[in-house]
């Protein structure tokens, strides 16, 4: 252990986990390493501009996360520019990038490969200057990422009873105008994805290809809703029909479209946008993974 400061970011009102018992955990594990340790709850104001501040008071050498990937996300843009390792302890509604980097369910598991030694130098995806770690879209999935915020039930139950609803009154398919170094493609589909990662929350590997590491990301596009597609994702099946799903990688992009269309970033709705710049931040985010990690 080569660190004495450590700050615990908890998000108050992600998912439905038990915030305590993490904070007291972690607490815990904190001082058996013989550290310090330091806490701070997310208000919904200025916490980028408090959490730099509370590092900087404190010396703070290791950052900790207990929330969604939204809370992740924050945390990520407090740091991105120090010489600082994040660790995850995954509290959200989905919990995507945990997902992606193979964390356990179990919080002292989790608790322990925060506190840990091994790390990765993950890659950052800007998106119109706001980062994204693993997934972020246009369309289908952003309208349900808008409609479950709305809705009161919280949870993967509150996605599921939202995409009924969603599919029924989505406007798609909807056009896309992507430009890359690469070219230039005219494409119709129900969701364009930009992903850094692999999966989905859900487990659904839309981008098999995908690595955080590599200085890419891969642009996603769903031309049209096809059930044995999506069931190919979940199953983690790497053959997907072309004329359904067509993956490509980049290091930039400019995205328009014809009519403004749902935006999100690692599950957090944005609003509607009609032009998305897209390009890489390389090997940006030091991150603990588990020791078992493999890309």
């Amino acid at each position: 252990m080569n660190f004495k400061e450590v700050l615990l970011v908890v998000n108050p009102i992600s998912g439905d986990s038990n915030k305590k018992y993490i904070i007291n955990t972690t607490q815990e594990k904190v001082k058996e390493q013989g550290a310090n340790f330091h806490l701070f709850t997310t208000t919904g104001t200025n916490d980028i501009e408090k959490i730099r501040q509370r590092i900087a008071e404190n010396n703070i050498e290791r950052v900790l996360v207990a929330g969604g990937d939204g809370t992740i996300n924050l945390v990520a843009e407090a740091i991105k520019d120090m010489d600082i390792s994040m660790g995850i302890i995954p509290a959200g509604s989905a919990n995507g990038l945990a997902v992606n980097l193979q964390l356990p369910e179990n919080v002292e598991d989790q608790v322990n490969i925060a506190l840990g030694d091994k790390s990765i130098k993950m890659d950052l995806v800007c998106l119109n200057d706001i980062i994204c770690l693993h997934i972020s879209d246009l369309g289908i999935n952003a309208e349900l990422i808008k409609n479950y915020d709305e809705s009161s039930i919280r949870g993967k139950m509150g996605y599921l009873i939202q995409s009924i609803p969603t599919l029924i009154k989505s406007n798609y398919p909807f056009h896309f105008n992507i430009r890359t170094p690469e070219g230039t493609k005219e494409t119709e589909g129900i969701l364009l994805g930009i992903a850094n990662a692999q999966k989905y929350g859900t487990g659904a590997n839309v981008n098999p290809g995908g690595k955080v590491t590599d200085g890419k990301f891969e642009i996603l596009i769903f031309k049209k809703f096809s059930f044995s597609e999506i069931l190919k994702t979940l199953r983690n099946e790497t053959d997907f029909d072309p004329e359904v799903i067509e993956i490509f990688s980049t290091d930039e992009a400019v995205i328009t479209c014809k009519k403004p269309v749902a935006f999100q970033i690692d599950g957090e709705y944005i609003g509607e946008s009609t032009e998305v710049k897209v390009n890489i931040l390389p090997q940006k985010l030091q991150i603990l993974v588990p020791e078992n990690f493999i890309e």
